[in-house]
């Protein structure tokens, strides 16, 4: 239950949509990233079965930041804390952009990538149903520049979460701002901050 904001206040935390959002597709991302990484060296059925895994996750990643990025043109994020300088907050907003589109892109080029094989392997949701190929089989060119994109973003996606989690461990801790509290699930409701012109 929300408390009632005081007078010419708004709400300081994220929606409880935008929080689920937020938290799963952040943790799909880190273990997705992570299984690319480890197991990168593998053979054999490990290898096929972390690159079935991976490939699933990720469209799933794609479905879910589609989702995401409706729910947060409908939904209003609230406004920054008072102790968040302007230029820290055009540089959040441009990071919170560039997770919007890492998240779709970097899965397409994936889908792309595995589409554009001559020969195609399984490719299917954890198993349970098949996923469509984009219309691209054969189309060697495609494939590598996809394979190249795809493992940049990787590495620009890695450097982004880097970057986003320390910004908030800084803000939140030496600030002092409470940042964190706005996306953390079942927090203690943060203070109402008003809304700066």
């Amino acid at each position: 239950m929300q408390r009632p904001q005081e007078p010419g206040a708004t709400r300081s935390r994220y929606s409880s949509g935008a929080i689920l959002f937020h938290w799963v597709i952040a943790a799909l991302i880190i273990i997705n990233i992570s299984l690319a990484l480890v197991t990168d060296g593998w053979h054999g059925p490990a290898r096929a079965f972390a690159i079935q895994t991976h490939k699933a996750t990720g469209l799933t990643i794609l479905v879910l930041s589609i989702l995401r990025l409706v729910w947060r043109l409908v939904h209003r994020p609230p406004p920054f804390p008072s102790g968040i300088r302007r230029v820290e907050a055009v540089g959040a907003r441009i990071v919170h952009w560039l997770f919007y589109v890492l998240m779709v892109v970097m899965p397409l080029t994936g889908w792309a990538m595995i589409s554009a094989a001559a020969t195609r392997k399984p490719f299917s949701w954890y198993g349970l149903f098949g996923l469509p190929y984009l219309p691209v089989q054969g189309n060697k060119a495609l494939g590598g520049s996809m394979h190249e994109a795809h493992e940049i973003l990787g590495y620009v996606m890695i450097a982004l979460i880097v970057l986003h989690v320390a910004a908030a461990l800084k803000h939140h801790f030496l600030d002092n701002t409470r940042l964190i509290a706005r996306m953390w699930p079942a927090a203690a409701p943060a203070p109402s901050f008003s809304e700066k012109a």
